[in-house]
């Protein structure tokens, strides 16, 4: 899934970029405001991060006139500025959310997720013979319709965006169950288990004390 950084702090835009690439994203990151403008009105993207102080044309602005473009992006304002007051104004301009740079990289991976859900993504994945269509909430595997639950189904896109590189369970179940669910159960285990009995018990990797990968050669 594309996505477009704005952050003009060589350090944390470099860092930030990585991460997401990492987490499975597409990420371009750009350092101006009117760079940023340009590109979000002319290319595609499912989400943008938005730091608010920048050269030139800054965060809230960009935003503003954005939004008055008649752009329904996801946009999550990403700023050292944690006061209540910097909230309400990044709300009123219209943004999706709001967190402050000492946010763990995991939690701002799954609110993207979750913006980029809310806003409806509708697309395809394939990963080896598995094909996860998100508009008709189908998975098939070699062609064969497989039947999973929305749990499973959620659990399965997270992987496949993903696939090759190793998820965290944190971040699974932040993606899955919500970013305020506790990690002192073995729900997640359990899913992952049914999940293995229906796509094949190598498609899913444990990482021992890490997490879950799917390989890119599902059977």
């Amino acid at each position: 899934m594309k996505l477009l950084i704005v952050e003009d702090d060589e350090m944390m835009g470099a860092g930030l970029q990585a991460a997401l690439n990492s987490a499975g994203f597409d990420a371009q990151w750009v350092t101006d405001g009117q760079t940023a403008y340009d590109l979000l009105i002319h290319d595609f993207f499912r989400a943008a991060v938005l730091d608010i102080t920048l050269p030139g044309l800054n965060g809230l602005t960009l935003l503003k006139q954005l939004r008055a473009s008649g752009s329904t992006l996801p946009v999550l304002m990403l700023t050292a500025r944690d006061t209540t007051h910097d909230k309400v104004m990044c709300f009123d301009a219209g943004a999706d959310d709001f967190l402050v740079k000492t946010t763990d990289v995991e939690e701002l991976v799954a609110r993207l997720r979750a913006l980029i859900r809310r806003a409806g993504f509708v697309g395809r994945i394939s990963v080896g013979k598995l094909t996860l269509d998100s508009d008709t909430q189908a998975v098939t595997q070699g062609g064969q319709l497989l039947s999973l639950s929305n749990r499973e189904f959620e659990l399965l896109k997270v992987l496949m965006e993903g696939a090759g590189q190793v998820i965290s369970r944190s971040l699974l179940e932040a993606s899955v169950f919500g970013p305020n669910r506790g990690s002192d159960s073995n729900v997640l285990e359990v899913h992952i288990h049914n999940l293995r009995q229906k796509i094949g018990e190598a498609s899913i990797k444990t990482v021992r004390g890490v997490g879950y990968t799917l390989t890119k050669l599902c059977a």
